[in-house]
């Protein structure tokens, strides 16, 4: 298969461990024979052969752009497997083992295969190079085995076609930041409820009785006066509050990290200086009892600020 200028010019970037170096050296030899450029690494550990093959398969394809040259990879082992897992961790790049001319079919109809990895151990020179053959003549989406060698119906053409961009992502874009606290995980898909008592507020509960919670309350937000059955540890995880301990005449600034705990029974008023989120705990169900109308807890927090709340 001489290159002509019905397609684009083809370079083959090859190497090999010692298992697959004699298959390879056979095959490379007729790519050169077909006017195909080589560029022969050589013979090394199979990790790192289809480690610098995938590299720089990857490096041309990620940065090809508008150039004429395909360029693909034919990497050579005991199996042909290690190699191509080696390949395959660099972006761009779609390396199968091929045993068969027909699994070369596949390979390049179906996954538009750009590394062919071969069988030292289990594949004579006269098989690799029908496998070679087929895999550099088969077009992307061309019939093959695996369609009853019949034109792809148009459904699966088209899931071929989305395949190529979806693949070409693989590696190279920054996947999405995940939660790393376990209890914003953990309520994660738990839907926020509006706490109707507490104007501004709203919880998730986490877990029943015991009960855990996430509560969050937006800037500005005040809590009257109230109070328990249960003691309750507080842990902010976003914004900022403080807490008055009315029973005890204390008072608590808390901000991201803080811990307070307070005990059953205790009369506390809360005000919420930005958007706050915290996670609760009780050792009962959730309950709670007013001991002041919202205007006399604003009053208290304004005289205690200094200013209006």
């Amino acid at each position: 298969m001489a290159q002509n200028g019905t397609r684009r010019p083809l370079k083959i970037i090859t190497g090999a461990d010692a298992f697959g170096c004699n298959l390879k050296d056979a095959l490379v030899a007729h790519l050169r024979s077909l006017n195909i450029e080589v560029e022969d690494i050589g013979t090394g550990k199979y990790y790192s052969i289809g480690e610098e093959v995938g590299r720089r398969v990857s490096s041309a394809v990620t940065s090809s752009g508008t150039d004429s040259t395909e360029t693909r990879g034919l990497v050579a082992c005991g199996t042909g497997v290690g190699v191509s897992i080696f390949a395959n961790k660099f972006p761009g790049v779609y390396a199968s083992t091929c045993v068969t001319d027909s699994e070369a079919r596949n390979a390049r109809s179906i996954n538009n295969c750009n590394v062919l990895a071969v069988s030292g151990t289990n594949t004579t020179p006269e098989t690799g190079l029908e496998i070679l053959n087929t895999w550099l003549e088969t077009p992307f989406k061309s019939p093959c085995p695996a369609s009853g060698n019949n034109p792809w119906p148009q459904e699966i053409d088209t899931f071929l076609d989305e395949s190529i961009p979806k693949m070409s992502k693989i590696g190279s874009v920054e996947p999405e930041k995940q939660d790393t606290c376990a209890i914003c995980c953990l309520a994660k898909n738990r839907e926020f409820v509006p706490v109707d008592i507490m104007p501004g507020g709203s919880m998730k509960i986490v877990r029943e009785s015991p009960t855990s919670a996430i509560v969050r309350f937006k800037a500005g937000s005040v809590e009257p006066a109230h109070h328990h059955t249960f003691g309750h540890d507080l842990v902010v995880l976003k914004g900022s509050q403080r807490v008055w301990n009315v029973s005890k005449g204390e008072k608590y600034d808390l901000s991201v990290g803080d811990y307070l705990l307070t005990p059953a029974g205790d009369v506390h008023r809360v005000k919420y200086f930005e958007d706050t989120e915290f996670f609760i705990r009780w050792d009962g169900h959730w309950d709670i009892f007013l001991d002041e109308v919202v205007d006399a807890a604003i009053a208290a927090i304004e005289k205690d600020l200094g200013g209006a709340v």
